[in-house]
């Protein structure tokens, strides 16, 4: 896969990273477009959206876009109206069409956060709370809210070693990635960071 722009999420970071993906009139995916240097020198793959403009020594042209995710979840087909961008660079005649994509991927991004286990509210509140109450330190006494963040860090180790043991026995992979909306490698290596043992185990 060629470079492109990628959304991701705080929480599920890669196991749901997001992209606009190009689609052509047969409704097949275009291969990387291979990237010129100014040197000659040649260049890296790039499959962002808007270089699939038709154009000479660009790729094909793009007939419609659509979100795509690393999970292998795409989103709904966004016709590009090329009488209507005409003479336009795609990337300006079509950045509605792409925020609508990202807009399909924010609302499948929901889905997987509804989709995991649940959170009791009391704990989400604190959290929310919590949060706060560090920004709100962080305007008046910027060190004291690096503490806080190091202690939210060690306390964090702390409670999730224990948990994450008594979860390896009791669930399989597959369901500990539906839990927490990750993708079973990144549900192991994190498993393995609060338990302390090797994600290669």
């Amino acid at each position: 896969m060629g470079e492109r722009e990628a959304w991701t999420t705080e929480e599920f970071g890669s196991s749901h990273e997001g992209a606009g993906g190009v689609l052509l009139a047969d409704g097949t995916v275009p291969a990387p477009v291979l990237a010129e240097m100014n040197s000659g020198a040649g260049g890296g793959s790039v499959s962002e959206w808007s270089v699939y403009d038709g154009a000479l020594a660009h790729g094909p042209r793009a007939a419609a876009l659509r979100a795509v995710c690393s999970c292998g979840w795409n989103g709904p087909r966004h016709e590009l109206d090329w009488d209507a961008i005409g003479e336009q660079k795609l990337i300006e005649a079509a950045h509605g069409t792409a925020d609508t994509c990202l807009e399909d991927w924010d609302a499948h991004t929901v889905d997987v956060e509804q989709k995991a286990i649940p959170l009791p509210e009391m704990i989400t509140v604190l959290l929310t709370q919590l949060h706060g109450e560090i920004e709100k330190l962080a305007r008046t006494s910027p060190l004291a809210a690096v503490r806080a963040a190091r202690r939210l860090e060690v306390t964090a180790a702390q409670v999730g070693y224990w948990p994450a043991h008594d979860a390896r026995h009791d669930t399989t992979a597959e369901q500990t990635a539906a839990a927490l909306g990750l993708n079973e490698d990144d549900a192991r290596k994190l498993m393995a960071r609060f338990g302390h043992w090797s994600p290669y185990l």
